[in-house]
């Protein structure tokens, strides 16, 4: 498929493949990579599924259900973004896995533009809100673009400080889930002088499970992340982790050991996150970041898979448990050709009994 020529049915199929059960990301990926594009891979996933022991195929939306969400997002005033084309995001586009799909209202141009995370907690102190104001105003002052949650307290504060200059809110729902409700007229804002961005379908209200697909995002978007508030059990600490995951810095704002709402930061600083006293201690983060470039090779470049046999399915689902494991490891652990296991992966992936994790893990999974 041409990156830069996307026609209407490739659109279509390619939010089909990213909506079907059981393919996830990373999965998405490699069956793009086995089959060269979304239409002989949904072809091609039901005998696959089979072949990984699922009685019946994977629910796989139809072109009619697919053509419905697209003419929704439209009518919001959202426009989809695929993974093959040249305006997805780049700091999308370089993830293991990206996204296959995300849904953007407002301006698109500035997920192509350098930016740093603002995140932290939802009941915020007036001082972490003023804090995260300031900051991401200095940010936009800089040149650089704020991303956050558009949740309460610090990631609302973020936007504001930010909307004179650039500033993307990340959803854990569909593109119209305004959440909190009070949110509203900062979502407005957002939509007509920022950008609204999410991967889930218009319409779709945010559930527990969506919101470290969301973090991934944030993380995801931005050079580096400065978590100005969270405790110890927070989500921005889920925020945090991902971004060192993806190669991000972490920065975090350090406050007082009698406040609950210091005890994530001051523990981020303890596990060698930088300190974030300002938008000095940001730039000098980030300073040795890569500029955006053109994007380099598609994670979707095809790649050599060979096709195993049921014993090999078996035997690998038998080696699979709970705790992730590296590919590699059941590679060694079989014998079997790397690209003979990675197909089997997929089968044993598309059947529900294996779970395709980023970073090239594997855990077991439910058959479905």
């Amino acid at each position: 498929m041409s990156a830069s020529e996307v026609s209407a049915a490739e659109r279509r199929d390619w939010l089909r493949l990213a909506r079907t059960e059981t393919v996830g990301p990373v999965t998405f990926t490699q069956l793009l990579r086995r089959f060269g594009s979304p239409a002989r891979a949904l072809d091609a996933l039901p005998e696959l599924a089979r072949r990984g022991g699922r009685m019946t195929p994977p629910r796989i939306p139809s072109p009619a259900e697919a053509e419905r969400e697209i003419e929704a997002g439209e009518r919001l005033g959202a426009r989809l973004l695929i993974g093959a084309e040249p305006a997805f995001p780049p700091m999308l586009a370089a993830l293991d896995p990206p996204p296959p799909v995300i849904w953007v209202m407002g301006d698109p141009a500035l997920l192509q533009r350098r930016a740093i995370a603002v995140v932290g907690a939802r009941i915020a102190s007036a001082a972490g809100q003023r804090f995260a104001r300031d900051l991401a105003r200095a940010a936009g002052a800089e040149g650089l673009v704020v991303v956050s949650g558009m949740a309460r307290g610090v990631d609302g504060a973020a936007h504001e400080g930010a909307l004179e200059t650039g500033t993307v809110a990340v959803l854990g729902g569909g593109i119209d889930d305004i959440y909190p409700p009070e949110h509203a007229g900062l979502y407005q804002r957002l939509a007509e002088r920022g950008a609204i961005v999410s991967e889930s379908a218009p319409g779709q209200r945010a559930q527990a499970k969506d919101f470290p697909r969301r973090n991934r995002l944030i993380s995801g978007l931005s050079l580096a992340v400065v978590v100005v508030e969270a405790e110890l059990r927070s989500g921005s600490l889920i925020t945090a982790r991902l971004a060192a995951e993806q190669g991000r810095d972490v920065l975090a704002v350090p406050g007082s050991p009698l406040d609950p709402r210091a005890k994530g930061t001051n523990d981020l600083i303890r596990q060698g996150a930088a300190l974030c006293e300002g938008i000095e201690d940001v730039l000098r983060a980030i300073e040795h970041a890569p500029r955006l470039r053109e994007p380099g090779p598609s994670p979707y470049d095809p790649a050599g898979f060979e096709e195993p046999d049921a014993a090999l399915v078996e035997r690998i689902a038998a080696l699979l448990s709970p705790t992730p494991t590296p590919r590699d490891e059941l590679v060694r652990s079989t014998g079997a050709p790397a690209p003979r296991v990675y197909a089997a992966l997929m089968e044993l992936a598309l059947a529900g009994r294996a779970e395709l994790l980023a970073g090239g893990l594997v855990a077991s999974g439910d058959l479905s």
